[in-house]
C-alpha cells in the first residue's frame, strides 16, 4: 500500500467512524478467513461494518472522532466492528464472540464513552432500536385498544341480554 492508499483509507475511516453509535475492537488472532468472512458477513446484515486495518493507520484514522480514546486498545491483531445503530456493532460481536472463542472483545466507545469488554456485553444485552421502536409503540397502541373495547361493551351486553330474552322466549312458547 502506498502513501496515498494509506492516506485515503485513513481519510475513509475517519469519516466513517465519525457517524457510527458504537466501535467495538476484538483480537482474532487465531480465527480463519472463512471465519472472519462470516463473522464480517453477520455485521453486515445487520447494518454494521468491520474493518480490519493496520493500528497504527486506526489510530490516525480516529483521530478528531468521539472514539479516539479507544485509540490504546489497538494492540495486535485488531479488528473494529462498527455500526450506525449503538447496539447493532456490540450485538453481533458479542454473540459471535460466544460462537468462537478465539474472537476476544477488547472494549470499544460509545461516542465519547470509552466501553470495556463488560461494558460492550451489557450493551449487547440492551434491545435494538427497532425492538424498542416496536415496544413503544405497543404501548402507545395498548390504550387506544382498549378504549375501543370499552366503549364497544355496552352495545355487546345489551345484545346478549336481547338475545338470551329471545330465546326464553322462544323457549318457553
Amino acid at each position: 500500500m502506498d502513501r496515498a492508499e494509506k492516506a485515503a483509507l485513513v481519510s475513509t475511516l475517519n469519516e466513517a467512524w465519525k457517524d457510527t453509535g458504537v466501535i467495538v475492537v476484538a483480537h482474532y488472532a487465531g480465527m480463519t478467513v472463512a471465519q472472519m468472512t462470516e463473522f464480517r458477513k453477520r455485521v453486515k446484515e445487520a447494518g454494521g461494518s468491520v474493518k480490519v486495518a493496520k493500528n497504527r493507520l486506526a489510530k490516525l484514522a480516529l483521530k478528531d472522532t468521539d472514539s479516539e480514546g479507544i485509540a490504546d486498545l489497538l494492540k495486535g491483531q485488531t479488528c473494529l466492528a462498527y455500526s450506525e445503530d449503538p447496539i447493532i456493532a456490540a450485538k453481533i460481536s458479542v454473540k459471535y464472540a460466544k460462537e468462537n472463542e478465539k474472537l476476544v472483545i477488547l472494549g470499544g466507545a460509545m461516542g465519547k464513552t470509552k466501553l470495556d469488554a463488560n461494558a460492550v456485553k451489557a450493551l449487547a444485552d440492551l434491545p435494538s432500536l427497532d425492538e424498542l421502536r416496536a415496544k413503544i409503540i405497543g404501548l402507545v397502541q395498548a390504550p387506544a385498544t382498549k378504549i375501543a373495547r370499552i366503549l364497544k361493551e355496552p352495545g355487546a351486553k345489551l345484545a346478549r341480554v336481547v338475545q338470551a330474552k329471545s330465546a326464553q322466549a322462544a323457549t318457553s312458547a
